[in-house]
């Protein structure tokens, strides 16, 4: 039987999505007071620019100043605005945020924005991104800044490359120790990041695997 994780990137893939300024793509749904937030993978021009538009800017009203990847900063600056009541329900007790490949990262800065504004769900606050590539850039202080992507759970298919972009080089980080599946020289590096890749590697786990721990 498919496990949760192989279940919530299967939603993450299907759901219908809406979209908005410079094409940032979302879903909502909500499940009793269970808030799940999704965010889509690129699907189109638009979403590539962004992707490269990698030079770092700063990212105020966060109470901490912190650097940025410009081009997801601009999309996730595009969909918060329609976020805002929906996170800010009173009736939502536990929130769930997940993306894939672009929309992953958009969903790291989704996380970050409830861990801020809503700090009583902190303990029922879960984000997880297949495909994550970097966003952070600069050194991530633990006490000031990296606590709060502690749930927020990163997903790599062994080799895929999007996850190694931007490069370490140019002075980018991932915000949280990557977690990887996937069997040893399975796939390309491009391979190794589609769907149907994520798909058949996340089914290989079950609640036993090591990935259990992140639910």
């Amino acid at each position: 039987m498919a496990n949760e994780f192989y279940q919530l990137f299967v939603q993450c893939l299907e759901i219908p999505y809406t979209t908005v300024e410079n094409a940032g793509s979302f879903a909502v749904r909500k499940e009793g007071g269970h808030l799940m937030l999704f965010f889509e993978k690129s699907n189109g021009l638009t979403d590539w620019k962004n992707n490269l538009n990698f030079p770092c800017i700063p990212y105020h009203h966060m109470g901490k100043l912190w650097f940025c990847h410009r081009g997801f900063l601009k999309v996730w600056k595009s969909i918060k605005p329609y976020l805002y009541d929906v996170i800010r329900d009173p009736t939502v007790q536990e929130i769930t945020i997940t993306g894939y490949s672009h929309g992953a990262a958009i969903a790291a800065l989704c996380h970050e924005y409830v861990w801020f504004h809503r700090p009583e769900l902190r303990e029922k606050l879960r984000g997880y991104g297949f495909g994550t590539p970097r966003f952070y850039w600069g050194f991530l202080p633990r006490r000031v800044l990296k606590q709060r992507w502690e749930k927020f759970f990163l997903i790599r298919n062994r080799k895929d490359l999007v996850t190694h972009l931007p490069p370490v080089l140019l002075g980018f980080r991932h915000v949280h120790k990557v977690q990887t599946i996937g069997k040893k020289n399975s796939d390309s590096p491009i391979g190794a990041h589609r769907p149907e890749s994520y798909l058949r590697e996340l089914s290989r786990y079950g609640a036993e695997s090591s990935m259990s721990g992140m639910l």
